[in-house]
């Protein structure tokens, strides 16, 4: 689910990047050279207004979704190493031999 959110955040980037790149806020720039095209459907102000609202919707759309996928990535996911308890020094090898003691050096008094 969190990848799909992900890819969901990506996708709405990218348009929201683009919508951005294509806007002039001076009315020029590519935002002019597709109103030249769209001008006998819409006019030139009514393609900026749909381009600024589209800025918004998406800007919406990518901040709904990351408050949205904190509520699926759980809180356990957390990478942890477990340790295995230990209370004390490793147990005593299995051998039954005993270990010679060294010989005390004596020393005249």
């Amino acid at each position: 689910m969190v990848i799909l959110f992900l890819l969901l955040i990506i996708l709405a980037s990218v348009v929201l990047g683009f919508i951005v790149l294509v806007q002039n806020p001076k009315g020029g720039g590519l935002a002019g050279s597709l109103a030249g095209i769209s001008n006998q459907f819409m006019g030139v102000k009514q393609t900026t207004d749909v381009l600024e609202k589209g800025t918004w919707i998406f800007a919406g759309v990518i901040g709904i979704l990351c408050l949205a996928s904190t509520f699926f990535i759980s809180g356990s996911s957390t990478v942890s190493a477990k340790v295995p308890e230990t209370s004390g020094p490793p147990p005593p090898s299995q051998s039954t031999t005993a270990l010679p003691v060294p010989a005390q050096p004596t020393t005249p008094k």
